[in-house]
């Protein structure tokens, strides 16, 4: 696709994750205007990056996600409009990757429940019995795209043996065993770490109901750094309730923010997280890169990287 980029304007949308000037300045030596822009402003760009979905975009040529997942964008009028809509793909591996890290050692050495007591002024030790070590322990990730490969990676040099879930079944580096997706049950069943990273779509829309989280062991903690609707989230409530999963560990839910209504937030062995899994401070450069090479592959008329419309 050929058009003629004069200005790329960052959508004040970003400011979620980090503040728009940032990427702006970080940008200023394209060879095209760039600056920050509200909603009256998007038509008059050629490009727009943004984090949410606005309709007037329909109307440039070319779109840049600042997260991986694109599902609130509509492909079908994307494609209608001729507009090409890119992700950023490939920047969150490490920083997912330590993020679930850190909910597995937390649960491990009991680090949740130290931060909890000191909110308290109490000291008081965990039981004997419930502190445990990485090494040897068995996690299946499922999804292992981008994000799957960087947790595994991450929790294999803590000594976690990894198996994975995908469409497929054919092995993947950095996991010692790959099921495919008819398999997940059997995957889950008998392993204390359950990660969820796969994309949010048609087949993957409550991926994790009751018959899943029933098919894992009742000391097994469940992880979720993919979308929320991932998961049906009352059933994983009834599931903690019961006692039937030894915690959980989401940056995700159906609704966010999480309703303060929600039983989620009083449990002692959930840990929340604002879906922020994958926020660094180098989050805007990370997203400049991916967008100075595709302001260079469209002068070369080359194709763009991580075009998903």
């Amino acid at each position: 696709m050929e058009f003629e980029l004069e200005r790329l304007g960052v959508h004040e949308s970003v400011e979620a994750v980090f503040p728009p000037v940032e990427l702006v300045d970080y940008l200023a030596d394209l060879p095209v205007a760039v600056s920050v822009i509200g909603d009256d402003g998007i038509t008059a760009c050629d490009a727009v990056i943004t984090l949410e979905y606005r309709e007037a975009v329909l109307e440039v040529d070319w779109v840049h996600s600042i997260q991986a997942g694109v599902d609130r964008f509509p492909f079908d009028a994307f494609e209608d409009a001729g507009v090409v809509l890119t992700n950023s793909t490939g920047i969150h591996d490490r920083t997912v990757g330590e993020t679930v890290a850190g909910y597995l050692l937390s649960f491990s050495r009991r680090l949740h429940d130290h931060v909890a007591n000191q909110q308290e002024r109490r000291w008081e030790r965990p039981e004997w019995d419930a502190a445990f070590t990485l090494p040897g322990s068995t996690a299946c990730v499922v999804g292992t795209g981008t994000l799957g490969k960087g947790v595994a990676e991450t929790l294999g040099a803590l000594g976690v043996d990894l198996r994975g879930v995908r469409r497929s079944g054919d092995p993947v580096p950095s996991f010692d065993e790959v099921y495919a997706n008819d398999r997940l049950l059997e995957a889950i069943a008998d392993v204390e770490f359950v990660i969820v990273t796969v994309p949010l779509t048609d087949e993957t829309n409550h991926l994790f109901d009751a018959a899943a989280f029933e098919a894992m062991r009742d000391d097994a903690y469940f992880v979720n750094v993919a979308r929320g609707s991932v998961v049906d989230e009352p059933a994983l409530i009834d599931a903690l309730e019961a006692d039937a999963l030894a915690g959980a560990a989401l940056d995700v839910f159906e609704e966010e923010p999480l309703p303060e209504s929600s039983p989620l937030w009083g449990m002692d062995e959930v840990i929340i997280s604002p879906h922020c899994a994958a926020y660094t401070r180098d989050y805007f450069r990370d997203i400049g890169d991916i967008v100075r090479e595709n302001v260079d592959r469209l002068e070369t008329g080359e194709e763009f990287h991580n075009r998903v419309v």
